[in-house]
């Protein structure tokens, strides 16, 4: 049985946190030279690409913006990464269309929820088959606990405890239509 969902960040909250991990951004890096945002596809696009608009008020110039689809490389495919060709058929790192180069930069790998971190493994896998960064760093607008890997955030825009038996979805305006962050309780089965 589930419960409503209640909402834990509501526009104004997505906002704010939009708007410090911009600035946390720019000054951990020293500016934004040689930085580059790749939003993980979905929704971690539209945040990556909210996030640089912020970076660009601030710098006053802009950040080149990726956006990646993990898809071939997740754990939970029943084939997984090995029957994909390898090269570019096997990951997409795009911006507009064209492929992205993210040798020697900073990459800013950005997604909405941080869970157990295997998405961002993938998205790790998928980054290191097209190069070598400089460094990658991640930033996600929800972390929710329950890492089953060592990988950790380097910007948050919240901390929210979970048990397994919640559920937290992000709603996005430019692929949901509401900007939100609902909490959901799935009830326990007695047995």
């Amino acid at each position: 049985m589930m419960q409503d969902p209640h909402v834990i960040m509501d526009d104004t909250a997505i906002r704010r946190a939009l708007t410090r991990i911009a600035h946390e951004i720019v000054e951990k890096n020293k500016g934004i030279d040689d930085c580059l945002f790749v939003g993980i596809r979905t929704r971690g696009i539209y945040l990556a690409k909210r996030i640089a608009e912020r970076v660009e008020e601030i710098e006053g110039k802009p950040v080149q913006v990726g956006e990646l689809d993990i898809t071939s490389y997740r754990d939970d495919r029943e084939n997984g990464r090995l029957t994909e060709a390898a090269g570019e058929s096997a990951a997409c790192l795009e911006n507009g269309g064209q492929p992205v180069s993210i040798q020697n930069k900073k990459v800013i790998l950005i997604d909405d929820v941080l869970y157990t971190g295997r998405t961002i493994r993938a998205a790790m896998d998928a980054l290191m088959d097209r190069g070598r960064p400089q460094l990658i760093q991640l930033a996600v607008l929800v972390d929710r606990g329950h890492r089953e890997l060592p990988i950790r955030p380097d910007y948050v825009g919240k901390n929210v405890p979970t048990s397994k038996l919640e559920e937290i979805n992000v709603s996005l305006t430019e692929f949901d239509g509401t900007d939100k962050v609902t909490i959901i309780h799935h009830r326990g089965q007695a047995g």
